[in-house]
């Protein structure tokens, strides 16, 4: 059927407002969201959310900011009036949360709107309130109201005039969920101010002024709170604060993920993209981290206009900041058993045990120091009895330049045996000296499992598990000293490349040249691969290099040959890992404990699964009554 054609025409007011409404009024939760960041961006301390039925028959708003005269009432229910900027430069470095002057006029269009507002600039207060009435998009007259400060929104029948809109809400339950999730994440992202939300008249929660840390620890919950390292970095163009969760806490789903750019939330591919690889040797299979993160960065150098509910942001430096965060996290996730506190017992069993806690050596108490005494054989062992359970890489990874073994041995826990003397990794006698924080070992259960003794308690080591960490790290370390290895190889490669693979190709030669790809050109539309690193060169070449190049593409960044020899060498480790039903000496399993200490992300084996858990001396008695 052929369209006959229409006059082209201006399209009435109602109608454009409707149609707005459409992108930034999507449902409850997103009017609920630039309702209260008009309230934030007025100076308001304290802000009261009350909504019922989820939100669809009343979003009502009140805050104590500086509210609006009411020569300026009508003009703040128009598309595009604003106070928060003024010319281009202010839209470049925006620092209001809200900045188009859209939300109120949309919601206008799609409710039954009452703002009742009294204005204040800090010394004058206006002997009075207004309030003006929209209904569809048609506003009433002005008229005095009875208000003590502030501004008070309240939206009623959400989309009324809009019937096929509302249809695809959902049910009350779901909507309330989502207004939910966008007032906790203002409240994260804004702890100075006081902010409560209440449903269908009961009160859900409410947030006193507090510090950043506290607000975030009261809502994501205690257990988060004993299971989280405090991240504060910053650089000259960059700062990053907030709290991520060790490896053992992590979740089956993103429920407990937060990102905050200049205070704004964020869903950013590139960001999450960072944290993931932080987390990518410490993490189980398909298990997501927990985090509440807050980047600052000059706001001349991050876009906020790219998104109609500002839910999405733009870098125009995304390499140093997709490296930044991941360096910030990667290093935080990198302490030793040595370095952070011990680990909390078991979440799935022992979720409501208080956490332990590491005190430094010269806080051990007297008393606990008397009470470790020099470790038995427990199993009926020699003691003297070396037991080499770490063999040595050399034939099997003979690919590898790997550097001459330390003079002392301790590239393995042989070796360290070895040349500390069994006499040192004995525990010392009552004479108040150290503990080290894995204490030392106390017996060998079934095989699998090292006991160990410290001044908290009990330690349980994955033995397998623990060893297959420190020789993954080992092995790290060896080949990063050493540099990549660049392959030659025989016959070049001849690998198709699209014009923008291309740009991307010619952008970052010299990156992919420190990484060991070197290339010849064959004609406009293919090159010849004529060397790769040298530790992947079985692997195919085409498909690492076209994920390279679609990571530069994507994130301006890429580390899928870090990624690719990480798993060669994670394999090595977990196969030369000392295998469950071998039987370690004391001396062995002392030499475990202290490698434990000094090693790398030493909590968690290459696959992400924990290799120790500590029981309190409180949690013993607890479990077996004692006291009671």
């Amino acid at each position: 059927m052929i369209r006959m054609h229409s006059p082209i025409q201006v399209l009435p007011e109602l109608l454009i407002n409707q149609i707005a409404a459409g992108e930034v009024v999507e449902r409850p939760a997103s009017a609920l969201k630039e309702l209260i960041e008009n309230s934030l961006d007025a100076g308001s301390t304290e802000i009261q959310i009350d909504l019922l039925e989820g939100g669809i028959k009343r979003i009502r708003v009140a805050d104590n900011g500086g509210g609006i005269p009411k020569a300026e009432m009508a003009f703040a229910m128009q598309r595009h009036a604003t106070s928060k900027i003024r010319d281009l430069d202010d839209l470049e470095r925006v620092v209001t949360m809200g900045f188009r002057g859209e939300a109120l006029a949309s919601l206008g269009a799609i409710s039954r709107l009452t703002m009742t507002s009294r204005f204040s600039d800090g010394t004058d207060t206006a002997p009075h309130a207004f309030r003006l009435q929209v209904l569809g998009g048609a506003s009433s007259d002005i008229e005095p109201a009875a208000l003590a400060r502030g501004t008070v929104i309240d939206a009623e029948d959400l989309f009324f005039n809009t019937p096929a809109r509302r249809k695809f809400l959902k049910t009350e339950g779901t909507e309330f969920g989502h207004a939910d999730d966008a007032a906790v994440r203002i409240a994260m992202a804004f702890p100075n101010v006081a902010i409560s939300l209440a449903h269908n008249g009961r009160r859900v929660w409410s947030y006193a002024p507090q510090p950043a840390a506290a607000r975030v620890m009261a809502i994501l919950g205690d257990e988060f709170a004993g299971s989280s390292l405090a991240i504060d970095d910053t650089q000259t163009t960059f700062a990053l604060r907030g709290h991520i969760a060790l490896p053992r806490y992590s979740r089956a789903g993103r429920d407990q993920q937060y990102i905050f750019v200049n205070g704004r939330f964020v869903r950013d591919k590139l960001l999450q993209h960072a944290i993931r690889q932080a987390y990518a040797d410490v993490l189980h299979h398909g298990r997501q981290p927990a985090f509440a993160l807050f980047l600052s960065i000059n706001p001349e150098l991050v876009d906020v206009n790219v998104h109609p509910a500002k839910a999405e942001v733009r870098f125009r430096d995304a390499r140093a900041v997709h490296q930044f965060v991941f360096h910030s996290l990667n290093k935080a996730l990198s302490v030793s058993a040595a370095g952070t506190s011990p680990a909390l017992a078991n979440p799935n069993h022992f979720a409501s045990l208080p956490p332990a806690h590491t005190a430094s050596r010269t806080d051990w108490p007297r008393a606990v120091q008397g009470q470790i005494h020099s470790p038995t054989n427990g199993l009926g062992l020699t003691a003297n009895q070396p037991t080499a359970f770490y063999e040595t890489l050399r034939g099997s990874a003979a690919n590898i330049a790997w550097p001459a073994a330390p003079v002392d041995g301790t590239n393995d826990i042989a070796g360290a045996i070895s040349s500390r003397g069994q006499g040192d990794l004995q525990a010392p006698a009552d004479d108040h000296s150290g503990i080290p924080p894995l204490g030392y070992a106390l017996a060998q259960l079934h095989g699998i499992y090292v006991l160990a003794q410290n001044a908290a308690g009990l330690v349980l080591v994955d033995m397998h598990a623990a060893h297959e960490r420190i020789l993954y790290e080992k092995f790290k370390s060896a080949n990063a000293t050493n540099e990549t290895a660049t392959q030659p190889l025989l016959t070049p490669i001849a690998f198709a490349i699209a014009p923008r693979e291309r740009e991307i190709l010619d952008d970052n030669k010299q990156l992919l040249a420190e990484l060991g790809f070197t290339f010849g050109d064959l004609s406009p539309n293919e090159i010849a691969i004529r060397s790769v690193p040298g530790l992947l060169e079985r692997r195919e070449p085409h498909d690492l290099l076209r994920e390279l190049l679609d990571d530069l593409a994507l994130h301006g960044t890429s580390r899928a040959i870090e990624e690719r020899r990480d798993e060669i060498l994670s394999t090595m480790a977990c196969h030369a890992a000392v295998r469950a039903n071998r039987i370690l000496t004391i001396p062995e399993m002392n030499a475990l404990l202290r490698q434990m200490e000094e090693t790398e992300r030493s909590g968690q084996c290459n696959h992400g699964r924990p290799t120790w858990y500590q029981f309190a001396m409180s949690d013993l008695d607890r479990l077996f009554m004692r006291g009671r």
